[in-house]
């Protein structure tokens, strides 16, 4: 089984676009949006959810009013403010609480809970190009990195029982938690970059990580007629550091057009369209060549 991940070292590089143009190329795979915290994959996607959990990371303070008689201890001793009085009771505000479990240990009524935090979901799902598996976490949620791990495992276990022999993963942009989770057990990263002083710094930051990890890069520089003298420094960087270069793709209005239609670039046709089915077929003979 191959796993590809894309990713971009920023945000706006245009990753997502290209992820579902590729899931729309590709035959017997499994689609994965690992970018937890703030996913839109399924904008183009329009997943239809066959199974749906929460997801649970973490603890959180819950006061029982039946036991508290209201001593003000734990509003005294939380040093995050996270418990107020409400006519004339102790109440918890899951927002601040940051689950140290202090007034759950220091209450002399033993009536707070520590019970489980519901961080967000997670869903398996059906879409117009196969079996898909996506998730999000709530705002503060916490532990994306172990939402991205989980949300592999369950790919992994769907393209088995789907006979897929692949997993094509979006992930998130930077270098973080759930990009390093991301990498773990990929057989290629396909790394989407665009000509500017940014887009060049995260890219090298990505691409040292996927270094670290020992996971087989290629570079795809998108709008590269933006800025030419910039993209021949990525082409210059890639060529002396053996990273695969994928091929550029020009600045086109199509992907806004395509976006407008809730269409993937395929979908929507025209002259990029042909340009990226070249590049899948290239990116899949490498992670062909990297399960092996």
């Amino acid at each position: 089984m191959r796993e590809i991940i894309v990713l971009s070292g920023k945000g706006g590089a245009g990753k997502t676009s290209l992820t579902a143009a590729f899931a729309a190329l590709a035959q017997k795979t499994v689609v994965c949006d690992l970018d937890v915290d703030a996913p839109d994959l399924h904008i183009l996607l329009e997943p239809k959810d066959t199974v749906r959990e929460d997801f649970f990371s973490g603890h959180e303070a819950q006061i029982d009013p039946n036991l508290c008689d209201n001593c003000g201890l734990c509003r005294e001793l939380c040093r995050f403010d996270a418990i107020a009085e409400y006519s004339d009771a102790s109440v918890v505000d899951p927002r601040r609480c940051e689950g140290c479990k202090l007034c759950v240990t220091m209450c002399p009524r033993q009536a707070i809970a520590f019970i489980p935090r519901r961080c967000g979901f997670w869903a398996e799902a059906g879409t117009r190009f196969g079996p898909m598996v996506h998730a999000r976490l709530d705002p503060g949620g916490e532990n994306s990195g172990r939402l991205v791990a989980l949300l592999k495992q369950k790919a992994r276990a769907l393209a088995e029982r789907e006979g897929c022999d692949t997993i094509l993963c979006d992930g998130a942009p930077g270098i973080a938690c759930p990009v390093i989770s991301s990498l773990s057990g990929a057989h290629l990263a396909v790394l989407v970059t665009e000509p500017t002083p940014s887009g060049s710094h995260d890219l090298k930051r990505v691409a040292s990580l996927c270094d670290h990890f020992r996971v087989p890069a290629a570079v795809i520089v998108n709008k590269a007629d933006l800025n030419p003298e910039e993209t021949a420094h990525i082409e210059a960087y890639c060529q002396e550091h053996g990273y695969t270069l994928l091929g550029r793709l020009p600045h086109d209005r199509s992907v806004t057009a395509a976006m407008v239609a809730k269409q993937t670039l395929p979908e929507h046709g025209g002259p990029l369209a042909d340009d990226i089915a070249r590049l899948w077929q290239a990116i899949a003979s490498l992670a062909h060549a990297a399960g092996k």
